[in-house]
C-alpha cells in the first residue's frame, strides 16, 4: 500500500512539473511557504489564495519547491493547482466584462456619431444634388441663350448686308434720278431755246411778208 501511495505521489509530482511551469494557491486561507520540508518554526512567508508560483521541483513526499517574488520555499503539493482559483477567474471575467461593457459603450457612442455624420453627409449630398440640378438647368439655359445669340448675330449680319445693298440701290436710284432730272432740264432748255428762236424768227419774217403783200 505504501508503495502504491509513493508511486501515485511521484506521478502527481511529475505531472505538475511537466504539465506547467506555474501553479496557484487554491485554499481560501493564506498558505505558509517554509524554508524546508518540515512543520515547525520555518515559515518564510504566507501566500494568499490565487498567488502564482514558479515550480522548482516536486518530491514524492507531497512537497513542492516553488519561487514567489524572488523568495524560494516549500509548500504542500495538495494546496497547489494548475488553474487559477474560481474567485480569481471570476474577478478576471468581471474585469473583462467591465472592459467589454466600456468598449461597447464607446462603440455605441461612436456608432451614434457615425450615424450623425451620415445624416449630415446625406443632407449635404441632397444640397449638392439640388445645386447640381440647378447648375445643369442654368447651363442649359446659357447654352440656349448662346444659341439664340448666335442666331441673332447671324440675322444681324444678314440685316447689315441687306441694309448695305439697300443703301447701294438707294444711292443708284438717287444717281439715276439726278441724271434724269439733269437730262430733263437740258431737254427743256433746248426745247425752250428752239421755241424762242422760232418765235423770234417768225416775229421778224411774218410782218415782212404781210407788208409785201400789201404793196
Amino acid at each position: 500500500m505504501r508503495l502504491k501511495h509513493l508511486i501515485a505521489t511521484l506521478l502527481l509530482a511529475s505531472s505538475l512539473v511537466s504539465a506547467q511551469s506555474f501553479v496557484y494557491i487554491t485554499d481560501e486561507v493564506d498558505i505558509p511557504m517554509r524554508s524546508d520540508k518540515t512543520f515547525g518554526d520555518n515559515i518564510v512567508r504566507s501566500l494568499p489564495s490565487g498567488s502564482k508560483l514558479a515550480i522548482l521541483q516536486a518530491t514524492e513526499d507531497g512537497w513542492t519547491q516553488v519561487n514567489f517574488e524572488e523568495t524560494t520555499g516549500w509548500i504542500i503539493s495538495r494546496y497547489l493547482s494548475n488553474n487559477p482559483p474560481a474567485r480569481e477567474q471570476l474577478e478576471k471575467l468581471r474585469q473583462t466584462y467591465n472592459a467589454n461593457k466600456l468598449l461597447i459603450n464607446k462603440l455605441a457612442n461612436r456608432k451614434n456619431e457615425l450615424e450623425t455624420e451620415i445624416q449630415d453627409l446625406k443632407a449635404k449630398n441632397t444640397k449638392l444634388s439640388i445645386q447640381t440640378s440647378k447648375s445643369i438647368a442654368e447651363k442649359q439655359h446659357i447654352e440656349e441663350v448662346y444659341k439664340d445669340a448666335l442666331k441673332l448675330e447671324h440675322s444681324n449680319e444678314k440685316l447689315i448686308t441687306t441694309n448695305l445693298q439697300l443703301k447701294t440701290e438707294i444711292q443708284l436710284l438717287k444717281n439715276n434720278n439726278t441724271a434724269t432730272q439733269d437730262s430733263s432740264s437740258r431737254n427743256w432748255f433746248i426745247t425752250g431755246s428752239f421755241v424762242l428762236f422760232f418765235g423770234i424768227l417768225i416775229g421778224f419774217i411774218f410782218p415782212n411778208l404781210v407788208n409785201r403783200r400789201r404793196y
